[in-house]
């Protein structure tokens, strides 16, 4: 009889069980519901956070950095500066769709800004930088930081106005990051009757960008963004084709207002990775927490040894770990089929920040005539969220990327990638990555 048959047969032998303890049994056998991440062992929203927001909030309590106050754009450049974070990455969205909506038009977009780790929200004479961290333990943690001139300013963690979006199916049911495509009026209003997209880097480039604005060149290829709607009904097929190969917004809004003057399509297109990658894997750490706990509190409650192991915290640690997997290497990426060029320069910059082997290759190159990158594997695998994934996470996902990269097949599923894409990806993984798994070497 299998581990689960047995819990299941002596579940009708435990009547002597406490009544807190049977509570507790009942509880975990409960649906997933949006909210479990609020419960033990993730407590989300009462755990510290340990993330580089956090950090940098010592480090300017303690006199080491300082935010200065710029009066056109508040703390934004000062930020970006301390994060790290090119202002080449620039987006613009002119849709309704975030904490200050009412700041946000078309002709007053929202501008956001990022690198590998944390995003930064700016609105036109908003009263807060919207910021998120991607947190090692709690996955996408969300501030704010008033835009009025302080001695001190701080960082205010955000979880309920936050996670209404941001911790909803849209996002794999934990806290994390979703981009939509929307119809849009002349006001920045939604029109939702028209139906809208969650889009990432699967969806079809027609399908993407409704609501922003989108600098760059992408020969026939058509998108939704920079289209505005000016009529009471959205037509069945929008004529966008103002709106293609655009590289100068300064026809539709003041781009003086901005530390750019673009909302550059390789920018696009890379945060559209990234939001994925790393909504696996806060989805990866948690469900191994969940599951490592559930299995903790039923060995407990049958008498079962610790360490004993269920074949369903077993099946969860694959379908989460094979889900991240999937999005590390790029698996169903809507493909290309002309070449992009963005107006920024961010794709030279984030390529020239790539760890490179002795070749010069590094996962931040970028291919852009048939798919995103040149080598089709996700920069984020050197981030630190994945170091922190629980050791039964971290070694099932690095055991299932050598079984795809290493053993010299090719694997449903992974028909993308070819032999050399394959052989290329391990050997700059192998000089880059460190803490790889001896077996790969």
């Amino acid at each position: 009889m299998g581990r689960e048959a047995k819990v299941k047969t002596r579940v009708e032998q435990v009547r002597h069980l406490t009544f807190s303890a049977l509570i507790s049994f009942a509880f975990t056998l409960t649906a997933h519901a949006d909210d479990d991440f609020e419960q033990p062992p993730i407590e989300y929203s009462k755990s510290e956070p340990c993330n580089v927001i956090s950090e940098l909030q010592q480090k300017i309590d303690r006199g080491d950095e300082r935010l200065t106050f710029d009066n056109d754009r508040g703390y934004l450049p000062s930020l970006l500066k301390l994060l790290g974070v090119p202002v080449e990455s620039q987006m613009l969205v002119f849709s309704k769709t975030s904490l200050q909506l009412r700041r946000i038009s078309p002709r007053t977009p929202r501008a956001i800004y990022f690198n590998d780790e944390v995003y930064v929200g700016y609105c036109q004479s908003g009263d807060v930088l919207e910021i998120s961290s991607a947190d090692p333990q709690l996955g996408t943690v969300f501030y704010t930081l008033d835009q009025k001139e302080k001695g001190a300013p701080r960082f205010v963690r955000q979880t309920e106005n936050c996670l209404v979006c941001h911790g909803s199916s849209r996002t794999e049911g934990v806290p994390g990051h979703v981009a939509r495509s929307v119809f849009v009026d002349t006001s920045g209003q939604p029109i939702l009757s028209a139906g809208s997209h969650t889009i990432d880097y699967r969806t079809p480039l027609e399908d993407r960008w409704g609501g922003w604005y989108v600098t760059g060149t992408h020969g026939t290829q058509k998108h939704q963004g920079n289209l505005i709607i000016r009529t009471e009904e959205v037509p069945r097929s929008p004529d966008n084709s103002r709106g293609m190969n655009v590289t100068d917004l300064s026809n539709k809004l003041d781009v003086s207002r901005y530390l750019v003057p673009h909302s550059d399509i390789i920018a696009l297109m890379v945060l559209e990775h990234q939001i994925v990658v790393h909504n696996r894997i806060t989805k990866a750490h948690f469900t191994a927490e969940e599951a490592l706990a559930y299995e903790k509190d039923i060995n407990r409650a049958f008498g079962e040894p610790e360490g004993n192991k269920l074949e369903s915290t077993t099946r969860r640690i694959q379908s989460a770990g094979n889900d991240l997997v999937k999005a590390l290497l790029c698996v169903d990426e809507a493909r290309l089929t002309t070449a992009i060029k963005g107006t920024s320069g961010y794709a030279e910059k984030f390529a020239r920040q790539g760890l490179r082997d002795k070749r010069g290759r590094s996962l931040k190159d970028l291919d852009l005539e048939r798919r995103l990158f040149k080598y089709p594997c996700s920069y984020l695998i050197y981030s630190p969220s994945i170091d922190s994934l629980p050791s039964e996470m971290k070694e099932y996902v690095w055991r299932r990327l050598w079984s795809i990269l290493g053993e010299g097949k090719t694997e449903k599923g992974f028909e993308h990638l070819t032999k050399d894409d394959r052989q290329a990806i391990v050997e700059i993984l192998r000089e880059t990555r460190k803490g790889l798994p001896t077996y790969w070497f």
